[in-house]
């Protein structure tokens, strides 16, 4: 038995300006769940939940998740690029040079993203949302490998990949080296259990592959809190029904 990916979260100071921004970007209509938060629903079998969730502390450092967007051509990514700043985006530096051939973007809220130049091979195929690159150990990606059992896709010089079976946007980790974390991240994945499944044992299990049981709210929802080797927090939600 192997958790599923259910939602990547984000925790947001306004939470519905900030997905109408997404949805609004991505093409995806937010849904208004009393077990989910406001959600952005996948298109398709490939792809993961986005929700959107009260967080209260201010953005002080850079995520350690940020989306990759693919472009078709020159053109497609002006389009992309322009429509983000329409919508209420803003250029930011995080140090990319122009010969990188991609623009660097915040939401909003701060949430950095890319907006990846036409012809880039490594996301050929993975849809406009290309990837969620994550900074993070190699340790970390085969974690989440054998976590969600979706395989590696790259593996080179402690940069790691992986992807669903079913295709779709590749989880990426850039490898050493990777910056402190001084707090709460804003984003973290939701993962259920598949039905019939054990939650427990299956909170066993990622303890086993380096996970660390933090706790359990009290909130009714059985969300288990964890965090991962790299110590990004995560949830296993006992008492929601997987996506189908």
């Amino acid at each position: 038995m192997t958790s599923r990916l259910f939602a990547l979260c984000f925790g947001a100071g306004e939470p519905r300006r900030l997905a109408r921004f997404w949805s609004d970007l991505l093409g995806r209509e937010p849904v208004a769940d009393p077990r989910d938060g406001l959600t952005l629903l996948p298109g398709d079998d490939t792809g993961f939940r986005l929700r959107f969730v009260p967080f209260a502390e201010p953005k002080t450092v850079q995520n350690r998740m940020h989306f990759d967007l693919t472009s078709e051509s020159p053109e497609d990514q002006r389009r992309t690029v322009a429509r983000a700043l329409e919508l209420g985006a803003r250029h930011i530096d995080v140090g990319q040079r122009p010969e990188e051939g991609h623009v660097v973007l915040a939401d909003p809220e701060g949430n950095e993203f890319c907006v990846i130049g036409a012809g880039n091979e490594f996301l050929a195929g993975c849809g406009f949302v290309g990837a969620l690159a994550c900074d993070g150990s190699q340790a970390v990606g085969y974690f989440w490998s054998e976590a969600l059992g979706w395989p590696l896709v790259w593996d080179q010089d402690q940069e790691t990949a992986i992807r669903s079976p079913h295709g779709g946007t590749k989880i990426t980790w850039g490898g050493p080296p990777v910056a402190p974390k001084p707090g709460t991240n804003r984003l973290h994945f939701d993962l259920t259990v598949p039905a019939g499944g054990d939650p427990e044992a299956e909170i066993d299990r990622l303890c086993s592959l380096g996970a660390t049981r933090v706790g359990a709210t009290e909130d009714g929802t059985g969300r288990v809190a964890m965090t991962d080797p790299d110590g990004n927090e995560f949830s296993v939600l006992t008492a929601v029904r997987p996506q189908k």
